[in-house]
């Protein structure tokens, strides 16, 4: 065996004995390298009373390297290849998880956030490509109508303007997102927190299998690994820290895809959320997410996430207008006079100045201009307000589509 792959035969073996971002493994790698980490775990030798634990647990369940070959042959049988950061493709962002740390930590899972070892990949295009120019859209599993219209609308514009949509595949705002990014023809990826060979939910393996055809499955775990709950926390911080950015659309009280974007925020990534209905449970963490973090950017469309992770100065959204109207770029005085005309009839000048506000010198030059562009008549018994101009009536002729005589 080369040294190579001896090499990435042990980050397979090192993410089965500790779970994918453990900090104590991702410094001794760092330190050792991930052989020299393997040998040194599997001899008892952890640093961390923990890590010697879990590792001593999974030993004991079966050889790690046996494990990590086996794995390597089960997604050459699936047709998916293992990505290391020794690979042209690994996606150079995800190093930022180093500094990923979140306050206030009372779970293991909230503070072992490390970069990944390597991934699992099933699709064609490098990973570090897709995840150049990607944006994630998360939100609730249970999604309302409205959520997963805004989810798939952001999903379809993301992708037609040439951004991977990212996503972790469940039910609701993930998979709106995912079809969205499909239907525009774009690029998707789905991070899973499971093996490559075991989609989760499992209603959505059709899905999977679309995505994997035109973008990238993810996975941190080797094929066959379960979907337990604590995955999806980990798997979420390579979605937040992979991306330029993190959308929220909808997220209940408790949910994850909110510490998906508190993830974002402390990896220096963009945390974007989607305003609901006040009335909507679907919508309380995400509304409260927003009230908690100043750092957080509301967001109502495709125009504003671009706003906020594309170009600086450049991928500005436009400002949200009425519709133009005739009297906009009239300056005071004329405002004023035509505040001042009666709804009806006609008023003089000397009487409409006063009434305005105006010199009756203004009050005539205003209205003169006012007049050039329709908006008054001059009456001998003074200056009146321009009729409407009404919607020339159709013949008969027109609406039964004969022609004309």
């Amino acid at each position: 065996m080369s040294a190579e792959e001896e090499s990435r035969l042990a980050r397979v073996a090192l993410t089965w004995l500790a779970e994918p971002g453990t900090r104590a493994v991702h410094r001794l790698v760092e330190r050792h390298g991930p052989v020299a980490t393997l040998e040194l775990l599997l001899d008892g030798g952890s640093p961390d009373g923990w890590l010697h634990t879990t590792v001593a647990a999974r030993s004991a369940a079966g050889d790690a390297r046996a494990v990590a070959a086996e794995a390597l042959e089960r997604a050459d049988r699936l047709g998916a290849r293992l990505v290391t950061p020794d690979d042209e493709e690994w996606p150079a962002q995800v190093a930022g998880l180093a500094t990923l740390r979140l306050p206030d930590v009372s779970r293991r899972v909230d503070g072992e956030t490390a970069p990944p070892l390597c991934f699992w990949v099933r699709g064609g295009w490098p990973l570090g490509e897709a995840l150049d120019r990607s944006v994630a859209v998360v939100g609730a599993r249970a999604a309302t109508g409205y959520g997963q219209h805004v989810a798939t609308e952001l999903g379809y514009g993301l992708a037609e303007r040439d951004w991977t949509v990212v996503s972790g595949g469940a039910f609701g705002i993930d998979a709106a997102a995912h079809r969205g990014a499909l239907t525009a023809g774009g690029l998707t990826v789905a991070v899973l927190a499971c093996g490559l060979d075991r989609p989760y939910p499992m209603g959505n393996a059709a899905l999977f299998d679309r995505i994997a055809e035109t973008g990238l499955l993810v996975s941190e775990w080797p094929p066959g690994a379960e979907p337990l709950r604590p995955r999806f926390l980990i798997r979420n911080r390579v979605i937040a820290g992979g991306t330029r950015g993190t959308v929220v659309v909808e997220a209940s009280a408790r949910s994850g895809a909110t510490q998906t974007a508190r993830r974002a925020i402390h990896a220096n990534r963009v945390a974007m959320v989607v305003p609901g209905p006040v009335t909507s449970a679907m919508s309380v963490g995400a509304h409260e997410f927003l009230r908690e973090n100043p750092k957080a950017r509301l967001v109502t469309g495709v125009a504003h996430v671009l706003e906020e992770v594309g170009r600086i100065g450049a991928d500005l959204a436009p400002l949200a207008r009425g519709p133009q109207r005739a009297t906009d770029d009239l300056d005071d005085d004329m405002r004023s006079l035509l505040e001042a005309l009666p709804r009806r009839g006609a008023m003089g000048v000397d009487r409409l100045s006063a009434r305005a506000g105006v010199d009756v010198r203004t009050a005539l030059r205003k209205l003169s201009l006012l007049e050039e562009l329709s908006m008054v008549v001059r009456r001998e018994d003074g200056y009146a307000l321009a009729p409407p101009v009404r919607p020339k009536r159709a013949t008969a002729a027109e609406t039964s589509g004969l022609p004309g005589t």
